[in-house]
């Protein structure tokens, strides 16, 4: 999530803005808490790997190079089983971790480019809750980034029932259940990931904190409002990072000392000593608990033993430090269009910290059609992204998202709305604030997205925000059928996928 206000706010050196929820929390609690800290040998400024730039006191540049020297006794273990049912039509076929993200990405996609930026070439992903499309997903795009013969690997683990007859019942339970894996690999630490989040992070500094504080686990961790604190785990730390107090999804979280609207939230990232890990899942396991690292084993530890908190460091070097769990339509929705700001939060288009994903064999994107005038016939798009193999054929998109594949024909108007790879949408149709999920076809002259009851009479779904999701498959009755249909003008034939030779719509 971005926390922080709008308006003039300069940057200061860990990528915050002075005026924003975090800047304000840091600028106050430097002078006590972080300025004891960085005087402690648990951070020692400058010796971040990879760290560049100028500093302001003692603070080093969250901006760096990518650093791709591995970390040979480290283990990445992604969490990438969530059913994501908030983001339901989306997830009714794949995992919230494949669900598309950018036009291009999948959700997954951040999770994997921060380990690999960060040098961790050692990762287990666990997936559970429909993962064929995630499957595919890494197999085709992600492989060729590890070499085995140099020891790296990126291997997908469904439950195996090596332990009992369940599933994954928990966080906690998932990474004990293929314990005989990471056994195998031999780690020194490993670093628990949740592969439903979207943020820029570099793990190795995080390993590093990890390691000169001698803690027995590291939590990353994010100021953000006490309002939203129930969607996460929060801390009360000392003046060293120690937790003391961790709680999961609390209404009264513990306050920031001097910040009583804020308090310091868990962003799901985890570097635990690998002997420590070990005891703690098999301890867990023998008792009767929901079997999760939030809400049983770290509120435990905590007392006895030492808990670390790790300030995240963006390494998207923008203003606000951003962070996201798109766990709804509406946060989903507008994250997407956040992208095609002018300056965005999340820049995409920042080659010291790529994101990486598969690339489709497309070809470029097509805009054909040029009329003059407001009923031209004119193909175009603008203040949008446009991914490979998208033809405009006389069709305009607006503040849009268009997908691998897709065709917009022509007279057709796409406003504020993200169309996954395959969709093919009709002549005169009218779509606004509407997500279409994969091979979907529009039919010709229909409006959505401007009326709730007509879409709801149409089988979509309609969120708190109003944003209209037309599922995968979703079949359109004809309007002889007795159904609502808003015309956006006199209907009239479609174009045909022929009308332009050599394109293709092959939902994935």
């Amino acid at each position: 999530m971005v926390w922080g206000g709008g308006g003039a706010m300069r940057r200061d050196a860990r990528g915050l803005g002075e005026n924003s929820a975090e800047g304000r929390f840091f600028s106050k609690w430097e002078a006590g808490v972080y300025s004891s800290w960085m005087r402690s040998p648990i951070c020692v400024p400058g010796r971040d790997r990879g760290a560049v730039g100028q500093v302001r006191g003692n603070w080093p540049m969250a901006a760096r190079n990518v650093d791709t020297r591995p970390l040979d006794d480290v283990v990445a273990v992604i969490l990438a089983g969530g059913k994501g049912s908030r983001l339901d039509p989306l997830t009714r076929d794949r995992a919230k971790p494949a669900v598309p993200f950018g036009g291009g990405y999948r959700i997954i996609d951040f999770a994997l480019s921060n380990c690999v930026n960060s040098g961790l070439r050692r990762v287990l992903v666990l997936t559970q809750y429909k993962a064929s499309s995630l499957d595919r997903h890494l197999m085709l795009g992600w492989h060729r980034f590890f070499c085995r013969e140099l020891g790296e690997f990126l291997d997908v683990l469904p439950p195996q029932q090596r332990i009992d007859e369940s599933w994954y019942l928990g966080t906690a339970d998932a990474v004990h259940q293929n314990i005989y894996s990471l056994q195998m690999a031999a780690p020194r630490l490993v670093v628990v990931l949740a592969g439903d989040h979207i943020y820029k992070m570099d793990y190795h500094s995080l390993v590093a904190a990890h390691d000169r504080s001698g803690a027995d686990v590291t939590i990353g961790a994010l100021p953000v409002p006490v309002q939203s604190a129930h969607e996460f785990g929060s801390m009360r730390v000392d003046n060293t990072l120690r937790v003391r107090e961790f709680v999961e999804k609390s209404p009264q979280p513990p306050p920031l000392p001097g910040q009583p609207g804020m308090c310091l939230a868990s962003m799901g990232i985890y570097c635990f000593s690998w002997p420590f890990l070990v005891d703690q899942l098999r301890a867990d396991h023998a008792v009767a608990s929901r079997h999760d690292f939030g809400h049983d084993i770290l509120p435990a530890v905590v007392h006895t033993h030492a808990v670390q908190a790790f300030p995240f460091r963006d390494e998207n070097r923008k203003v606000d430090a951003y962070w996201r769990d798109v766990g709804t339509i509406d946060a989903y929705h507008e994250a997407n269009l956040g992208l095609i700001d002018v300056d965005p939060q999340l820049n995409l288009y920042d080659d010291r910290w790529p994101i990486r994903t598969h690339y489709p064999a497309y070809p470029p994107p097509k805009f054909v059609f040029a009329d003059e005038g407001p009923g031209g016939r004119r193909g175009e798009a603008t203040d949008s992204l446009v991914c490979p193999g998208a033809i405009l054929s006389g069709g305009r998109a607006s503040r849009s998202i268009i997908g691998p594949g897709v065709r917009i024909n022509s007279f057709s108007q796409i406003d504020q709305s993200i169309l996954f790879e395959g969709v093919n949408v009709g002549r005169h149709a009218r779509l606004r604030r509407v997500i279409v999920d994969k091979g979907v076809r529009i039919p010709p002259g229909l409006a959505i997205g401007f009326d709730p009851g007509d879409d709801a009479a149409l089988g979509l779904t309609v969120s708190a925000g109003g944003v209209t999701v037309v599922p995968k498959g979703h079949l359109f009755p004809p309007p002889a059928a007795g159904m609502s249909r808003t015309l956006a003008a006199p209907e009239r034939p479609s174009v045909s996928v022929s009308d332009l030779p050599g394109h293709r719509i092959v939902p994935r």
